[in-house]
């Protein structure tokens, strides 16, 4: 009998910890929803400055909430002349206790880092490191505009730029 009631004592506690991790924490669902603006499927093209100089491409980029929008998915392929040059997926979560956005990378290579991002006068910017940076942001006729800059003295220099149209 003993057994038996502290085994039930055990399912009971349990089950009580499980419900209590299963709601959505309120701080984080506000911070994250507001950036709405970048969920959707979206297409289109840009360009970039690396060793070899300028070259465009095609890109699609697949966002939505997830876990009851507290987080975002990111999902982008870039592709120059069919092959494809960009393959990653980023996970966008809150967190409370530093105030800030954490942008979390994966690219297809292998490599993944957590990055500092926030929200700027709806502009979502995340920074590589402190001498690059990516804005990301709606221009007025609803396209997706984002460039990527990098940092040189005092002065913000633009090496990429995309522009995209929501397809769903």
């Amino acid at each position: 009998m003993r057994t038996l009631l502290i085994s039930a004592l055990i399912v009971l506690i349990t089950c009580q910890s499980f419900g209590q991790l299963s709601q959505t924490d309120a701080v984080s669902k506000s911070k994250i929803t507001k950036l709405n603006f970048m969920v959707g499927k979206w297409k289109g093209t840009g360009w970039m400055h690396g060793k070899e100089g300028k070259s465009n491409f095609n890109q699609t980029e697949e966002i939505s909430f997830k876990l009851d929008s507290s987080a975002i998915l990111i999902e982008g392929v870039g592709k120059s002349n069919g092959k494809i040059i960009h393959n990653a997926l980023a996970i966008l979560t809150y967190n409370k206790e530093d105030d800030n956005y954490v942008f979390r990378s994966y690219l297809s290579n292998g490599q993944n880092a957590e990055f500092k991002a926030e929200l700027i006068d709806e502009r979502f910017y995340w920074y590589p490191n402190e001498n690059v940076r990516y804005v990301i942001w709606l221009k007025e006729n609803g396209q997706w505009y984002e460039k990527g800059e990098y940092k040189r003295d005092a002065n913000w220099y633009q090496f990429f730029e995309m522009t995209l149209d929501l397809v769903e």
